[in-house]
């Protein structure tokens, strides 16, 4: 017998209902995989997108390469270990495996905890932010706070320091760190064209002009002017947010999603045809640390 559909409020039913402080993994896995998984990964792409505005970001994964010459499996394999970490849990051998490659990995640079800590805001704060403008529904204080536990304890596991305690510290941490480090820098232009270009291929390949413009229509004024980008024409601009937001307004009408969505099936991922391993993700630089630094940071005590 065919299941009746879920009632649109099913979900938030459900986050309302557990607690944020405990239970937090299992309210991300709720947001991410039944009740804005489209949303979610959107504005997680932004989020990453808008850090490269950081100089000390931004030119780092230029000097790297990785993020302009195989822009397809950076952009694969960050979706990856972030849907390994949430989907597994954090406590998982599948969820430290993958927090262990990101530590490799940012590990074998010199990266200061500033910046991580800014990266971390932006996937706080700009999924809350996209969905308030074009999801079907706001998120719930439950669901704020849930997210705020979940980075947090995310970042403990990274070894960052210093942390917002609460969803408000970090906007405040985001907008203020954007306000006084977002600038241009060429190789920074050249990962956000980098970037660009490739969402553009999700896309059939008449429209692909079309949405370069309406991605950049979408960016923050400070962050189109950090990149250098020329807005489209004001029309344009408020075309492309109306359209997101009537979107948000038809899924309204919808049933809640049953089954899971899981970025791993999604057409964007082209990298692995054959399947993954979570250890096998990512770059291996050189001079990458081994098990015995990564163990030392993944138990150090944190702020």
């Amino acid at each position: 017998m065919r299941p009746w559909p879920l009632h649109r409020d099913h979900w938030r039913r459900e986050t309302d209902r557990l607690d944020p402080a405990t239970e937090h993994e299992q309210i991300s896995r709720i947001l991410a995989m039944h009740e804005f998984p489209w949303d979610l990964q959107q504005a997680l792409s932004f989020a990453l997108f808008r850090t490269y505005a950081v100089p000390s970001i931004g030119n780092l994964l230029a000097r790297t390469g990785e993020f302009i010459e195989d822009t397809q499996k950076r952009h694969d394999d960050t979706v990856l270990v972030l849907e390994a970490v949430l989907d597994d849990g954090l406590e998982s051998k599948d969820g430290r495996a993958a927090v262990r490659r990101m530590n490799q990995m940012h590990g074998s640079y010199d990266i200061s905890n500033d910046d991580m800590l800014y990266v971390l805001s932006t996937f706080v704060v700009t999924p809350a932010r996209w969905i308030r403008r074009y999801g079907w529904r706001d998120l719930t204080e439950n669901e704020l706070s849930a997210a705020t536990h979940y980075y947090r304890r995310l970042g403990r596991l990274m070894g960052i320091k210093d942390m917002p305690e609460d969803f408000d510290g970090f906007a405040r941490l985001m907008d203020e760190y954007e306000a006084h480090h977002f600038a241009y820098d060429e190789g920074a232009r050249r990962v956000a064209d980098s970037t660009l270009d490739l969402f553009t291929t999700f896309y059939p390949r008449p429209l692909r002009p079309l949405l370069r413009a309406f991605s950049i229509a979408l960016l923050d004024d400070h962050l189109a002017r950090a990149f250098g980008y020329d807005k489209p024409p004001a029309w344009f601009s408020r075309l492309a947010h109306a359209s997101l937001a009537m979107r948000g307004r038809l899924l309204s009408r919808f049933p809640a999603r049953a089954k899971p969505w899981k970025a791993r099936t999604s057409h964007r991922i082209r990298s692995y045809p054959g399947g993954f391993m979570v250890e096998n993700l990512g770059t291996f630089p050189s001079s990458m640390p081994d098990d015995e630094q990564i163990d030392a940071r993944l138990q150090r005590p944190v702020a």
